[in-house]
């Protein structure tokens, strides 16, 4: 027996007892004798705890990662600064542990996180309702196209080819099972081609949606593509990041009708991909068409302020064929993050992210062109993100890159075939000016 494991030799002699059985080998007669392992494994002699770790931590060591190498990647996943209150928050084991609030009146701590995220997601959004987080960006992009089917009784949903790659799949996958009509909008100059949009939205439109900053890093019209939209009484769904609301205008002050999004830039690690969670918000008429959960505030019988799901449109609440969504929980932890980061943050805080990704990305594009040899993919606006072509190889580039131990971008001819050496570059407020000019130096003597 091994000390880690909690059954002493003689419960496991009741339990072989109780199963009729001489020794635990029995218990895998089922699998054929001819692919069971004839030997003992080849492993070392036992370790202390102390070594094993030390171990760990070596291996750990050998990983790059955005804490001990510059990071210039993004495409989805950000490397943005996480105030030390977000981890002491989140760790806490009333949140860290916290089920489903299906009870109210012992819920009221995880009730009331949700409300106040409720609340920052839509001041941040300038829309009127944010319901409780959804799994993540891409799957809150296609729970915006079911609402918007089912408000507007139409099955076809455009959507540009600017929006992110991963995103465009997932509704690909989505939409078809609900015999959805997908239609992709071509990108023209680094943004959506609204003239191939205006040929292409009609009446059978049920939505727009569009990313912005998009993929490529570069700011929408979207004034043309509400106007397009709205004439044919369609609804416009509009992505955005988090970060760049801190500059920009809201989907509210556009006119979207749905503002959907990744929340991973609020207070969430990049963690190799995930947990992350996605945000919706809506305007008041789409209410009761939107998915999963809204939390309220409310007074109890002594008139105390209290929370409880004002709305539960999941198929654990209601009839399944009235159900909004098979959404049958929400990122409430992630949330409680980025309800933690904003709040941390603060209105002031938030622009001067965005204000540092901004100027940041912008001196990084300066000095990356300034010799000739590389250039901005197209000449539009941009927020932390842009697109660096080349006649060298991205392969080439991105080798050189970790050789000098930097982390360099994410290729472009994987989704985006015409941009053969382009790399899309990000910065966030955590790069450095001695960082941005390094990167800078290495691809100037590489060219």
């Amino acid at each position: 027996m091994f000390p880690y494991l909690s059954t002493t030799p003689e419960q496991e002699r009741i339990i072989l007892d109780r199963l009729g059985l001489q020794k635990a080998d029995e218990l895998f007669r089922d699998i054929p004798d001819t692919i069971r392992l004839k030997k003992g494994l080849d492993l070392e002699q036992p370790k202390s705890e102390l070594e094993v770790v030390q171990i760990l931590k070596h291996l750990s060591r050998c990983n790059w990662n955005s804490d001990n190498k510059p990071f210039f990647l993004g495409a989805g996943a950000y490397d943005h600064y996480i105030p030390s209150t977000v981890r002491f928050a989140i760790g806490r084991s009333e949140f860290y542990t916290a089920y489903t609030p299906y009870q109210p009146e012992i819920s009221q701590g995880t009730l009331q996180a949700i409300f106040e995220y409720q609340t920052m997601i839509c001041e941040l959004t300038g829309m009127d309702v944010s319901n409780a987080s959804l799994y993540d960006g891409a799957s809150a992009a296609a729970e915006a196209a079911f609402l918007a089917a089912d408000s507007t009784r139409r099955s076809q949903v455009l959507v540009s080819g600017t929006v992110h790659p991963d995103t465009r799949k997932v509704l690909s996958t989505f939409l078809e099972h609900r015999g959805m009509e997908l239609v992709t909008i071509p990108m023209k100059n680094g943004v959506t081609d609204l003239e191939a949009l205006e040929q292409t939205v009609s009446n059978k439109t049920a939505a727009v949606m569009i990313q912005t900053p998009n993929f490529l890093g570069y700011l929408e019209e979207i004034e043309e593509v509400e106007q397009l939209v709205h004439k044919n009484k369609g609804l416009l769904i509009l992505s955005v990041d988090p970060i760049s609301l801190g500059l920009f205008k809201s989907p509210g002050e556009w006119g979207a009708d749905i503002a959907i999004g990744d929340g991973q830039s609020l207070g969430n690690s990049m963690s190799f991909g995930g947990p992350s969670f996605g945000f919706m918000a809506c305007t008041r008429s789409l209410i009761r068409k939107m998915p999963g959960r809204i939390v309220g505030q409310t007074q109890d019988l002594e008139g105390k302020r209290g929370f409880v799901s004002t709305l539960q449109t999941r198929e654990q609440h209601i009839r399944r064929e009235k159900a909004t969504s098979n959404i049958c929980s929400n990122q409430a932890l992630n949330a409680l993050a980025a309800s933690v980061y904003l709040t941390t943050m603060g209105k002031q805080g938030l622009q001067e992210v965005a204000r540092q990704c901004y100027d940041k990305a912008h001196y990084a594009v300066s000095v990356i062109t300034a010799s000739g040899k590389y250039r901005l993919a197209y000449e539009q606006p941009f927020f932390k993100e842009f697109p660096i072509e080349s006649p060298i190889s991205n392969k080439v580039i991105q080798r050189a890159l970790l050789q000098k131990k930097i982390i360099g971008g994410y290729a472009l001819n994987r989704d985006y075939p015409e941009l053969e050496n382009g790399i899309l570059y990000c910065v966030t407020e955590k790069r450095t000016r001695q960082e941005i000019d390094r990167l800078s130096q290495i691809m100037e003597e590489m060219a």
